[in-house]
């Protein structure tokens, strides 16, 4: 039980009351008071039965002790008492874990959509086929959640590899289940191309990026230069004869963003402009986050794109994540979109983290 676990549990209660209250006088309050308080109110109400369970616990305990310190109380009634102590008390170890999960503050961009940006790293041709992969992998993983995957940009090699692939995808949490899966990822297999059979290593980056409103983030057309040109197919030819691709470059930072994929000058702007906001996004949060935790680095690591995080190897069969040394011998699965395991994994070496902060 961390420091200041009782006090925390009184203020859930006192803030539950003020919510219910709130909502049983539903004319005072306007359409959009009333959705906040809603969507407060039943995330606080599963909370609230594990506190009422851990108080009815509490009080189990103390039921049974009194019964055991009791010198007239007879054999049987104490041996009654004794197992229910047993049982308060491992009741009430499980319900401080799972309370305290709960009391960990939520990432306010965990119910957000993300940009999921992959591109070919060091190695060639293997390397873009391995970006392919991934492509194919999270793809593949936002179906199994029935989640809307909206390609933004895709830059093809000749050989079916991925050069660069920024995608956007929808659905609820959607940010929260791979937030982890920024940085390096690294792959060891023996290419079709390698008549000897010796393994190569190469490598992708792959960026998570919750996606942001504009009301999340206002950015002034002051900063913004807006460049448009003629889009390209591959080896130059013109795939379109009006200028509708865009490059918008944010003159305060200098993040650069390009979309010429779609046909519409209007179209590849918003896109554009979309991950740009998200890029901005993501670097504003990365130094909150330094600054509140003393640029410490949690036990999942920082997300870092130059970070190496995973390693997939093929002629063994394996997945190993090099942040929390986890192996799974489940490489086809994984590749297959089944990551539930490994980001399940990885939730859990993040919530002991935060829990260890708060003790």
């Amino acid at each position: 039980m961390f420091k200041g676990f009782s006090e925390a549990l009184q203020a859930v209660a006192q803030r539950y009351a003020v919510v219910r209250d709130a909502l049983s006088q539903t004319e005072r309050l306007d359409q959009e008071t009333f959705i906040k308080y809603s969507r407060e109110f039943s995330e606080l109400e599963p909370l609230i039965d594990m506190i009422e369970a851990y108080h009815a616990a509490q009080r189990g305990l103390k039921e049974a002790e009194e019964i055991l310190s009791d010198p007239d109380t007879d054999s049987e009634f104490k041996d009654l008492a004794e197992q229910d102590r047993h049982s308060c008390k491992d009741t009430l170890t499980r319900l401080e874990h799972e309370i305290a999960l709960a009391l960990i503050p939520k990432d306010a961009d965990d119910d957000r959509n993300v940009i999921v940006e992959i591109r070919a790293g060091t190695g060639g041709d293997e390397a873009a086929l391995f970006a392919g992969d991934l492509f194919r992998m999270y793809t593949r993983y936002a179906e199994r959640h029935h989640w809307r995957v909206d390609i933004d940009q895709l830059s093809e090699t000749g050989m079916g590899g991925v050069k660069e692939v920024v995608m956007t995808l929808e659905g609820r949490g959607a940010y929260a289940q791979l937030k982890f899966e920024s940085g390096v990822h690294r792959v060891q297999r023996v290419p079709d191309t390698e008549s000897s059979g010796r393994i190569h290593t190469s490598a992708a980056t792959v960026a998570v990026l919750p996606e942001v409103e504009e009301v999340d983030l206002v950015i002034h057309e002051k900063d913004l230069r807006i460049d448009v040109f003629r889009s390209s197919g591959p080896g130059g030819q013109s795939v379109n004869t009006t200028d509708s691709a865009v490059r918008i470059t944010h003159i305060p930072t200098g993040v650069v963003v390009q979309q010429q994929d779609e046909k519409s000058q209007h179209k590849n702007k918003a896109k554009a402009l979309k991950i740009l906001r998200a890029r901005l996004y993501e670097e504003e949060r990365r130094k909150a986050m330094e600054a509140r935790a003393g640029a410490r680095k949690s036990q999942v690591g920082s997300g870092d794109r130059s970070e190496r995080i995973r390693t997939y190897n093929f002629p063994q069969g394996r997945v190993t994540d090099h942040r929390i040394q986890l192996t799974l011998y489940k490489l086809p699965e994984i590749m297959d979109g089944d990551l539930s395991e490994l980001i399940e994994a990885l939730t859990t070496a993040d919530q002991t983290e935060k829990l260890a902060a708060m003790e």
